[in-house]
């Protein structure tokens, strides 16, 4: 098990484009066969060629041009249906990169704030105690100081800014597999980096739903 997928990793998955050598094969069969009916068709349905044949075999070269039309329509309708499916994979494939580089530059953007905001609390907190240690240096371990310093550290540690993102940092697990995710997992991975990204309550159960589908499947 590991963490969230390695955008590395996941471009050269998603580089690898499915059946493209089956895809070939089929577009080189289905020319080879073209091109067959075609030189049938310039051998015989010419005026003179038409006019000489029998009635048997006319009736059997429209046999054979109404089989080959059949066969084409179908594998027409296949290789479209094929290619509407390319273009939703490409889609989802795009989407994903997407949110996965928006995500992981707002990740960036709060490390780099929260780093900033420890430095300034750093100094503020080093100006604040030069300054208590001059005007109040008998009242340092009073009830009241003590309970002012309490009251401070839970607000720091259970406390939540405006700016702060409670999602954005979640791990997704990720286990490499021997072949690349599917369009479904990749959806499900989408759908959680969209919810991280706008800090939605729902990456919970978003995760939950990926981890007993994906990961875990009964």
């Amino acid at each position: 098990m590991q963490n969230s997928p390695d955008p590395e990793e996941e471009d050269e998955v998603l580089e690898e484009e499915d059946g493209g050598e089956t895809s070939s094969q089929a577009d080189s069969v289905l020319l080879q066969e073209m091109q067959a009916l075609t030189q049938t068709f310039n051998n015989n349905w010419s005026y003179e060629g038409l006019r000489h044949m029998s009635g048997s075999e006319l009736t059997e070269l429209l046999d054979q041009v109404e089989g080959a039309i059949r066969d084409f329509s179908e594998e027409l309708v296949q290789q479209l249906a094929r290619r509407d499916e390319l273009e939703f994979e490409k889609e989802v494939k795009n989407s994903f990169i997407t949110v996965l580089i928006e995500v992981q530059n707002k990740q960036k953007e709060q490390r780099e704030l929260m780093k900033k905001r420890r430095k300034e609390k750093g100094l503020s907190l080093q100006s604040s105690r030069i300054e208590k240690g001059n005007q109040m240096p008998l009242k340092r371990f009073s009830m009241e100081g003590i309970s002012n310093i309490l009251q401070s550290g839970i607000r720091q540690t259970f406390g939540s800014s405006g700016t702060d993102k409670q999602y954005l940092n979640t791990v997704i697990p990720y286990e490499k597999k021997a072949s690349p995710p599917s369009v479904e997992d990749l959806q499900m991975l989408t759908n959680i980096l969209f919810a991280m990204k706008e800090d939605n309550e729902k990456v919970p159960t978003l995760l939950t739903d990926y981890i007993l589908k994906v990961l875990c499947p009964t």
